[in-house]
């Protein structure tokens, strides 16, 4: 999986936004203004997503490709290196999970929350 992948993949998840809050190449995905997937094109090397704390620790121990984000709370963001035996499916997976963390948690007003997860529900079926 590469950048431009993992770009097109967030975009198509409802109500994603890219943004570049912090320089001009390292691109934040957000939902709702919150982030759930970070990722450079300086170094397009990784991706930076949310995660469960105690299924992080998992990741981390499960794969070497996973490991703590860099500059992220530790215990609830994953950096997730694209070029080691990690399947473009079990890093779809990753991001799609981070993403709707991010909407059940984070997302308010309430109502657009619910409207999120009403289109992803769509973006499933499809």
């Amino acid at each position: 999986m590469d950048i431009y992948t993992i770009r097109e993949y967030c975009l198509s998840l409802p109500h994603t936004e890219e943004t570049t809050p912090f320089d001009e190449t390292t691109l934040v995905y957000k939902v709702g203004g919150r982030m759930f997937a970070v990722t450079s094109m300086d170094s397009p090397d990784n991706v930076v997503v949310k995660c469960d704390p105690d299924k992080a620790v998992e990741l981390r121990d499960a794969h070497e490709e996973i490991t703590t984000a860099w500059h992220f709370n530790k215990r609830h963001w994953n950096s997730i290196r694209l070029d080691g035996d990690l399947s473009s499916d079990f890093i779809t997976i990753q991001i799609f999970e981070s993403y709707m963390q991010v909407v059940k948690k984070n997302v308010t007003p309430k109502a657009l929350r619910e409207q999120i997860l009403a289109e992803v529900k769509n973006f499933e079926s499809q």
